[in-house]
């Protein structure tokens, strides 16, 4: 039996045979060939019928359809004048649908490696995909990525939170260390909003300053509250584009970092010494307690009391607060829990081919990411009732009050 003597009977004997309906030798995919072929020789008569000038049928090309029921040989029928242009396969078309595309960009936004989406397509459509076709099909997230990084932003954000996560991008022959700058903002109706991401060689402060000056430019004008990590500089950085924004150093970061100096026979009692300092009701019992550690593990880690003194600063801010401001500022696990997302996505992935891949993916996890963050965080409307007096007036503007 050829294609060109298959029919719906064949068709029904086939699949009460158990036959699949779609992937490769699947039995609708014939069919689909039959009516596309009738289809065009359809479009082709109306178009000889309309045309002013004398024209006839001039034979067929044939070229490769990928449709999401199997590849097939299309006939597509020419005329003599070579005016005919089909509507329903246009003449460069080779993709019956784009549910394809569709498909290979959904197992891409779940992490899928390209031999596991060409694997997954194979199976459902019965279409070999390479490499080079899954990386075109990707690459036209990449207009997108670049619209949503120049997006114009809100004007106010109570909180900013500013971390970094690292990855291996091969560069010139070699794989080098890429830090991927993310910015997190909770807007004023207490939803989740990732401002922008950013690629750098290295996290550090100066670009830092560069990514918060791209923010400005792109219309935000204050910051009440910016959680960071312990960078040196940071809290400088901030300061110069948004003067009066309050800059919080994560105080999980500074217990972290404290413990790599803390003798592993003594992080238990050390630790133990160290919560009633950043667990204090205040800023006077903190430091009553903060000098309390000092006297007992000074002089063993002085490098580690003098850290939290010089950093003191910005360590104590989440102090002046009340409980449910407190909570959102100490600690920037909002965006780490960012960063965890990331690195579920990229876990089969060792290392990147080049910064654009590892960018695409990152936006794709975004916008299936962001698709959840529909709701204001808890007591947002306690909290910002309280951060309208905390910073008496300068929510006035976009609060109406």
């Amino acid at each position: 039996m050829t294609e060109t003597e298959f029919n719906f009977n064949d068709a029904l004997k086939s699949l009460q045979a158990g036959k699949p309906l779609s992937g490769k030798d699947g039995i609708l995919t014939p069919l689909i060939k039959q009516l596309t072929e009738a289809a065009l020789a359809a479009e082709l008569e109306t178009h000889i019928a309309n045309e002013e000038t004398s024209n006839r049928k001039n034979g067929s090309s044939t070229k490769t359809i990928k449709s999401t029921s199997g590849s097939f040989e299309l006939a597509t029928p020419r005329d003599r004048t070579g005016t005919f242009e089909p509507q329903l396969i246009r003449k460069h078309q080779t993709h019956l649908t784009d549910e394809i595309e569709r498909k290979v960009l959904s197992l891409y936004a779940l992490g899928s490696s390209y031999r596991d989406i060409s694997g997954h397509i194979g199976e459902l459509y019965g279409i070999d995909i390479s490499s080079a076709t899954i990386n075109a099909v990707t690459d036209k997230i990449i207009p997108r990525l670049k619209e949503w990084q120049q997006r114009p932003l809100e004007s106010h954000y109570p909180f900013v939170w500013l971390d970094a996560i690292h990855y291996k991008v091969r560069e010139s022959g070699t794989y080098r260390g890429k830090a991927v700058y993310t910015v997190l903002g909770l807007r004023l109706d207490g939803t989740k909003e990732i401002l922008g991401l950013y690629l750098s060689e290295s996290e550090g402060a100066n670009f830092w300053l560069s990514i918060l000056t791209d923010i400005s430019n792109r219309g935000v004008k204050d910051i009440l509250i910016a959680s960071v990590d312990g960078l040196s500089g940071f809290p400088d950085a901030i300061n110069s584009i948004f003067p009066d924004t309050e800059v919080q150093l994560c105080i999980i970061h500074q217990i972290r970092n404290s413990m790599k100096y803390v003798a592993s026979k003594n992080q238990k009692a050390f630790m133990a010494d160290l919560k009633p300092v950043y667990r204090a009701v205040s800023k006077e019992a903190a430091e009553i307690a903060l000098d309390e550690l000092d006297a007992k593990w000074g002089k063993q880690y002085p490098i580690v009391i003098r850290s939290w003194r010089n950093k003191w600063h910005n360590l104590s801010v989440y102090f002046k607060y009340p409980e449910p401001i407190r909570k959102v500022i100490y600690t920037t696990n909002a965006v780490e829990a960012v960063h965890r997302q990331f690195r579920k996505l990229t876990k089969t992935k060792g290392a990147f081919p080049n910064e654009n891949s590892l960018m695409k993916l990152l936006f794709v996890g975004i916008q299936n990411m962001t698709k959840k963050w529909t709701m204001p965080i808890q007591n947002w409307n306690l909290t910002l009732s309280q951060l309208a007096i905390y910073f008496d007036g300068r929510l006035d503007e976009v609060l109406d009050i």
